[in-house]
C-alpha cells in the first residue's frame, strides 16, 4: 500500500507544490489547512495539476487537537509534513504573541496528536532565518544560530522542542528543512504564490507590480555591506523545495532523532538582482523606490546545500531564470490570483482584476 502522508498548511504556497510532487510520486495525501494566508480553490488546482485525487482536505486549525486528532482517526497516516505557521519576518515583529501562539502552539498540538494515534515520522518546515547576522556566508548546518526576530525565533524554538522529543521518544524520526528563499510557481501556471492583502515576499511583490496590480516595490535598504547595497538572499525554485520534501519523506527511516538539512541553491542574489531578472523574464518594468530598512532584516543569506547533496545525493536544478518566468507565468494567467477565473490553457485569462 502507498504511504499516506498528512501535510499541514497543503493549500498554501509551498504545501501546494509539495502535495503535487507526493501526488505525483504514488504517495496518498491528506490536506489541513486553516486557510488564514491559503485559499481553498488551491486544493482544486492541485488536483488538477497531480492529475489525481487528494485523499482527504479538511479546514483545521492545528492548534485544535480534537479536530486534528479526528483526521488521524479517518485516515492511516504514515508521516507529516508540517507547513502550517505565520511566515512573515516584518509581521511577526508586529504580532510576536501571535506568532508564538501559531508556529510554536501549533507544533506543540500536532506533536500531541501524533503521539496519541502512533504516529512518529515528521518533516518539519523550518528556516534560514534562524541563522540571522551570520558572520560569514555561505551557511552550513553547524554554523551559529542567532535569531533576529519573532518569526525566527519560533522556527527556533520549534526545532528545539523537537529534539527534546526526540531524545525523549527514542522512536522518533524527524527532518528539519531549513530552506532559504522559496520563489517560483509550478511551470503550468496553475500554482503559485498568492498571499492574501498585501505580500510580505518579495517575489510576489514584484510579480504584481508587473502586473499591474500594485504602482511600484519598495525596497529596505540600499546601504547593507553588500555588492549594491540591498539584501542578498539564497533564492530557491518552489519545485526544488517540493522535491526536497518528497525526498526527505522517503529517508525519514534513515535514523532516528532530529536531523537538520540546510535546501538552497548557494548563490546569493541582490533584491536589485532579482527585479532586473524579473522584468527580463516578464518583459515589464518594476519601479521600485528605496526606502529604510525594516525591522528584523539581515544582509545575506545563502545556503552550504552540501550536507544533504551527500546524504541523499540530491540537488537543486532550477535556476533564477526559471524562478522568475515560472512566478511571472503564474502572474499572468492568474493577474486576480486564485480568486480570478480559472486560467485557459495556452493563454492568460482575460477577466476580472489571493491566498498560497
Amino acid at each position: 500500500m502507498p504511504e499516506t502522508v498528512l501535510v499541514t498548511g497543503g493549500a498554501g504556497f509551498i504545501g501546494s507544490h509539495t502535495c503535487v510532487e507526493l501526488l505525483a510520486h504514488g504517495y496518498e495525501v491528506v490536506v489541513v489547512d486553516n486557510h488564514v494566508n491559503s485559499s481553498p480553490r488551491a486544493l482544486d488546482r492541485i488536483t488538477k495539476t497531480a492529475g489525481r485525487p487528494l485523499a482527504g482536505a479538511y479546514r483545521v486549525d492545528v492548534r485544535d487537537r480534537r479536530a486534528l486528532s479526528e483526521v488521524f482517526t479517518a485516515h492511516p497516516v504514515d508521516a507529516v509534513i508540517h507547513f502550517a505557521a505565520h511566515k512573515a519576518v516584518g509581521e511577526s515583529v508586529a504580532l510576536p504573541v501571535e506568532y508564538y501562539d501559531t508556529n510554536v502552539g501549533g507544533t506543540c498540538a500536532l506533536l500531541a496528536v501524533m503521539h496519541d494515534h502512533d504516529v512518529h515520522r515528521l518533516v518539519f518546515s523550518s528556516s534560514c532565518s534562524v541563522y540571522g547576522e551570520a558572520p560569514t556566508v555561505p551557511l552550513t548546518e553547524r554554523s551559529p544560530v542567532a535569531p533576529t526576530n519573532p518569526y525566527a525565533h519560533t522556527k527556533l524554538a520549534c526545532e528545539r522542542i523537537l529534539r527534546d522529543v526526540c531524545d525523549h521518544l527514542p522512536d522518533m524520526k524527524v527532518l528539519a528543512l531549513r530552506y532559504f528563499n522559496p520563489v517560483g510557481a509550478h511551470p503550468s501556471g496553475l500554482l503559485g504564490e498568492d498571499p492574501r492583502g498585501v505580500p510580505n515576499n518579495l517575489m510576489p511583490y514584484v510579480a504584481q507590480v508587473a502586473v499591474g496590480r500594485r504602482e511600484r516595490l519598495d525596497v529596505f535598504g540600499d546601504d547593507y555591506p553588500t555588492p549594491d547595497g540591498t539584501g542578498v538572499r539564497d533564492y530557491i525554485h518552489v519545485m526544488d523545495v517540493a522535491e526536497g520534501h518528497r525526498v526527505a519523506v522517503a529517508h525519514l527511516d534513515d535514523q532516528a532523532g532530529l536531523r537538520v538539512f540546510n535546501l538552497g541553491t548557494g548563490t546569493g542574489t541582490s533584491v536589485l538582482q532579482l527585479v532586473a531578472a524579473f522584468g527580463e523574464a516578464s518583459g515589464r518594468p518594476v519601479p521600485y523606490r528605496i526606502v529604510e530598512r525594516r525591522p528584523g532584516d539581515v544582509a545575506e543569506l545563502v545556503a552550504d546545500a552540501g550536507a544533504v547533496a551527500v546524504a541523499w545525493d540530491w540537488r537543486t536544478t532550477r535556476d533564477l531564470t526559471a524562478m522568475c518566468r515560472d512566478a511571472w507565468r503564474f502572474q499572468e494567467l492568474n493577474p486576480d490570483g486564485y480568486a480570478g477565473r480559472p486560467p485557459r490553457a495556452g493563454g492568460p485569462t482575460t477577466g476580472g482584476t489571493p491566498c498560497g
